[in-house]
Formats: C-alpha cells, structure tokens, sequence
C-alpha cells in the first residue's frame, strides 16, 4: 500500500480528486471525484441581505490561522443534525502538515475569546478547496465563508471549490458542474499565481458588499 504523503494528496488535488474517509473513527481514506462538482463563483458570490447587515455590524472577530487545529476539530465533532464527519484522524493529520507548508488556512469566527464557528480548506495556485465548516452561533460560519471570499478575490483566486453542493451553499451561490468542465477550470486556476491574504479583512468588507450588490 503506497503511504499517503502530503506530495502524493496534493497531486491528487491537482487532477481533481480529493479524500475523505468513511467515518470519523474510519482509519483510511478512500478518494472522490464526482460527476458533478460542487463550484462557488466568485464573480457571482451572493450575500443575503440579513448576512450583510450582519457583518456590518461586526458581531464577530475573524481571525485567520490562529486557531487551525481547533477549527479541524470543530469541523470533526458531532452535532444534533450531524452525528458523524468524513474528517478522520489522517485527514487530520494531513492539513496539520498542510497549514505547516503554508497551504492549508483557517477562517475562525470568535465571540468574547471563544471560537464559534470557521472553515478550513487548502490552496494551490489560484484555486481553494473548501473542505468543511461548522457553527456554535447563528451566522458564525456564513461570516467566515464571506471573510474568505473577500480574501480569495483580493488574492486573485479564480476558482473556490466546494466539492459538493447543499442548500446552505446554495443561498450563496453555488453551482453544480460537469466533471470534465471543473477540470478545465482547475487546470486553468492552479497556472494562477494568486495570494492567500492572511491579514484582517474588515475595513475591505463594506466595499466588497457595495460591489457585489451593483453586480447583481
């Protein structure tokens, strides 16, 4: 059986396949691609009035990378609607070294010191690969997924990957699309020498939202 190294897991990513595993207590991985894909546009990127009126009030304190291990862990536990995940301990221990090569990023939402809610996920050039998110407090991983957009276009990025569509994704934008048309988009964004801004976003927020809403 060939080790599964960080190299061999980003080569994967490269051609469009990524892993997950059974279970959270399943120890090996097994590798996914879909017929359909799951894309967020970043030129198209809708934020629900209420979401906005939200992040203008600055309810929350997002932080980026501060907290990667504890966003892993959130994004694993169990939940009343979620009883078990697909991030198993390998997982984990592949975007721990993942965030040590300065590839994989975090987006904590806190309140009062204490971590809420968050997302995490791995870029290559100019595409991001959304991996998972969760929430202790209304809205707390929707203002993360905002947070991130805003740092993927001023970055330069050309591609958010979600894997798979679910209604909550949808709100925001996102799209299902052919195999074969996501890997020419991949192909496409990973030649994208863009940046992964790792600063606060928060004076950039009222004019990303001014933006997106005269382009919608």
């Amino acid at each position: 059986m060939i080790p599964l190294t960080p190299e061999l897991i980003l080569q994967a990513y490269a051609i469009g396949v990524f892993p997950m595993a059974e279970s959270r207590d399943d120890p090996e991985l097994f590798f996914i691609d879909p017929n359909n894909r799951g894309i967020l546009p970043l030129d198209s990127f809708h934020v629900p009035r209420s979401l906005a009126k939200t992040l203008r009030k600055g309810g929350f304190d997002i932080r980026c990378n501060t907290a990667f291990r504890e966003v892993l862990a959130g994004c694993a536990e169990s939940t009343e609607n979620r009883h078990d995940t697909w991030i198993n301990d390998e997982i984990v221990r592949l975007f721990l070294e993942f965030h040590r090569m300065g590839l994989a990023h975090s987006i904590e939402t806190w309140r009062d010191d204490r971590l809420v809610g968050g997302l995490y996920g791995l870029a290559m050039g100019g595409t991001f690969f959304g991996e998972s998110m969760f929430s202790r407090a209304t809205d707390a991983s929707k203002v993360a997924l905002v947070d991130l957009v805003v740092r993927l276009t001023l970055g330069g990025f050309t591609l958010l990957d979600t894997q798979f569509v679910t209604s909550h994704l949808t709100r925001f934008g996102a799209i299902e699309i052919p195999r074969e048309a996501y890997k020419r988009l991949l192909a496409e964004a990973l030649k994208v020498p863009a940046v992964f801004p790792t600063g606060s976003m928060r004076e950039h927020y009222s004019a990303f939202l001014q933006s997106i809403t005269q382009t919608s």
